[in-house]
């Protein structure tokens, strides 16, 4: 995960560490260091945002002639970073399920993206974890678009003990939806989730049925689903996304093979929404709940 950046950014602080950090000089540096993030899939705004706080931090430091220039850097560096990552806020899911389940209510979140990215998987991962947690479980088969996708769910759903709702492929699928959260209540089941139509940010069609799928279901939680091997792709699909509906978080996946890194710096500074999950391998369990620190600590220790 991330050797690629990680690799430059220790080629970075060694080059920090080795010239003088003031003037032309600095900028220089910075120019390199902007450039490495933009390489490493970094969206050209975040990467200059990083920039500029750095030379801005760096300017205000006092260093003195035997100061380990490359420690004060590399502190420098993780503080902004972790300051980029956490500009999206947090979302406690567990928290927000417990609410509802108190209010004898149960918590919808519909997950949404393009094709390809893991949605589905990353759906029955997320009940998974939820099981875990106490939680009872439904799905909503509201992918009746795609050829396959209802049984691929449906088996995800038998694998981890949870109930599926489905209708007829090219049935309405805010009416699956809408059907699945009347079974939750008459249940007592905490949370549904809701499948989507992966679909491109292009497809204004698609896009509407989403818009319909939230207004029938008022979601808790409407979570973006982006591949982190997609690079700048993701960040600039998640942004399309919110111009039908409103998310709420990014669960970014196949971190495990990402060597660069940068959809995970860059997607919540530009949706200013956080990221709540990784994906991190192909079993249920390969779900890590976002940490910045660590993450942070992956890219420049």
């Amino acid at each position: 995960m991330f050797e690629k950046l990680r690799t430059r950014m220790s080629d970075f602080l060694d080059n920090f560490s080795k010239t003088e950090i003031k003037g032309k000089e600095l900028e220089r540096l910075l120019e390199e260091f902007k450039l490495l993030l933009v390489e490493n899939d970094v969206a050209f705004e975040v990467a200059e945002h990083i920039c500029q706080i750095m030379k801005e931090k760096i300017e205000k430091t006092q260093v003195s002639r035997f100061a380990d220039r490359r420690e004060m850097i590399r502190s420098t560096l993780r503080e902004v970073l972790e300051d980029v990552l956490n500009s999206g806020g947090k979302v406690d899911i567990v928290e927000r399920v417990q609410g509802k389940r108190g209010m004898g209510q149960p918590s919808v979140m519909i997950f949404l993206g393009i094709n390809g990215t893991g949605k589905t998987t990353t759906i029955a991962k997320v009940a998974n974890f939820l099981q875990k947690k106490g939680f009872s479980v439904v799905v909503a088969c509201s992918d009746t678009y795609r050829t396959g996708s209802i049984e691929q769910l449906e088996m995800h759903a038998k694998r981890i003990g949870v109930k599926s709702i489905r209708h007829d492929y090219g049935a309405d699928a805010a009416a699956v939806a809408f059907d699945t959260i009347n079974y939750a209540k008459s249940h007592g089941i905490d949370v549904v989730l809701i499948d989507t139509a992966g679909r491109m940010q292009t497809d204004t069609n698609l896009m509407k049925e989403i818009e319909k799928i939230a207004r029938v279901t008022n979601p808790d939680l409407t979570i973006f689903v982006g591949d982190s091997l997609a690079g700048n792709d993701a960040v600039s699909q998640a942004n399309e996304f919110t111009r039908y509906v409103k998310i709420d978080g990014s669960i970014l996946t196949k971190l495990d093979a990402d060597a660069k890194g940068g959809s995970a710096i860059s997607i919540a500074f530009i949706t200013k929404k956080p990221v709540i999950f990784l994906g991190t391998g192909q079993s249920y369990d390969d779900l890590a709940t976002f940490d910045p620190h660590s993450l942070v600590s992956r890219i420049i220790e």
